[in-house]
């Protein structure tokens, strides 16, 4: 569908993203200004890219669109915050991100990621054994936010209520500016970093069969993490870890009960239709709304000048309903075969390390909710994350 009268374009508010993402702008913009200057409140403004190609192209060139000038959000951070943040593999440019990557992607690499499945598989078991018998249950703060929780206090080897807690800091954390007051979400911050740094001291006096410790033991010829590096990526990796997976069940199941006939074909094939179903959601919902990146030299992006410097803001929920790389892409279709959505990055250095793990515990929690709670049905409304940057429900009560 082509929109010929122009949309108030705001991809910041919020409230753009309640409920869903802002699909009439995107579209308005993919078909008339696929590279937009949008202007900041409180900042110079940034180049919003909405075409699938386009984005793809920008994430693949990390030498000419920096995470490290910027860092990976829109607003820009002060120098000091920015030296912190440039600590983490997100905000980093190769070579420093590549000899990151290659000091914990065992642990990540699909290979690395199988070793925990059958954790991961026990856990989902676990999380819908503790509502089963209740018949009812909020699906988001009960079983989607549990399993990041569970998998992290378990992979990490930390105490469970400790991960619940660290999970409540990220959403702090992902909060729009002016949701929360600014020293809480600083705060949120500075808890999460202390907490690991006290994680990996313990690592180092008593290793055992954890992330933690393979992290604290990681070397690339002599090469280690320092107590900095290891602190900003255990933030990167709560934060993370637990967007995708807790962000695409709720807002994936949501979906679904808006498309009945697809959970109906899904639930009637569980098992066949499962791995595709996933792949689909993960491009219906695109949990990550956004990455940043800086122009580090003049440039051109489909025909638009690019100033040095300039923020330069993909956005993959837009990019991965682009009818130009999906045959039909308003419609939610759990078969969809190929799919190559760009919901983890789009490929290039920053392909998301955490891709296999997710899609193993994405998998796990479906496949219990889907085979083992009936007639699950929403039950009031649901209500969603204060965020231009993460998307997905809070609060999603469902009975069964």
């Amino acid at each position: 569908m082509t929109t010929t009268v122009a949309p108030s374009i705001d991809l910041l508010d919020p409230a753009a993203f309640r409920g869903s993402q802002p699909h009439e702008q995107f579209r308005w913009l993919r078909d008339h200004d696929p590279v937009h200057w949008h202007p900041e409140p409180d900042g110079r403004g940034f180049w919003a890219i909405t075409c699938y190609e386009d984005v793809r192209a920008v994430g693949r060139d990390p030498r000419t669109f920096s995470s490290y000038e910027g860092g990976i959000m829109v607003p820009d951070l002060e120098e000091v915050t920015l030296a912190g943040a440039r600590l983490m593999m997100l905000v980093m440019d190769p070579p420093e991100h590549t000899r990151h990557r290659q000091l914990v992607q065992r642990g990540f690499a699909p290979r690395g990621a199988a070793a925990w499945s059958g954790r991961i598989g026990q856990l989902a078991t676990d999380i819908v054994d503790a509502v089963i018998d209740r018949g009812e249950c909020d699906l988001v703060t009960d079983i989607a936010g549990e399993m990041p929780s569970l998998v992290i206090a378990d992979v990490m080897g930390i105490p469970r209520d400790d991960a619940r807690r660290l999970y409540h800091l990220t959403e702090i954390m992902h909060s729009a500016p002016g949701t929360h007051p600014d020293d809480v979400q600083i705060n949120a911050t500075i808890e999460m970093m202390s907490y690991a740094s006290a994680v990996f001291a313990d690592k180092r006096v008593n290793p055992a069969d954890d992330l933690a410790t393979l992290l604290v033991q990681a070397d690339l010829d002599g090469d280690k993490l320092t107590d900095a590096e290891l602190a900003w990526f255990f933030l990167l990796l709560i934060n993370a870890g637990g967007d995708t997976t807790r962000n695409l069940v709720g807002a994936g199941m949501h979906a679904l009960f808006e498309h009945r006939d697809q959970l109906a074909r899904l639930r009637a094939d569980v098992d066949g239709l499962l791995g595709t179903a996933i792949e689909e959601l993960l491009r219906w919902v695109s949990p990550v709304v956004h990455m940043r990146r800086t122009a580090t030299c003049d440039t051109r992006i489909a025909g638009t000048d690019i100033a040095e410097g300039d923020k330069v803001v993909m956005y993959y929920g837009a990019a991965n309903r682009d009818p130009r790389a999906f045959d039909d892409p308003e419609t939610l279709d759990v078969r969809r075969s190929p799919n190559e959505h760009i919901a983890f990055g789009g490929g290039g250095p920053h392909f998301c390390l955490g891709a296999s793990l997710a899609r193993i515990e994405i998998r796990a929690l479906l496949r219990e909710i889907l085979t083992r709670m009936p007639n699950l049905e929403p039950v009031g409304e649901p209500s969603w994350l204060p965020s231009n940057f993460i998307f997905g429900p809070t609060h999603l009560p469902v009975q069964f």
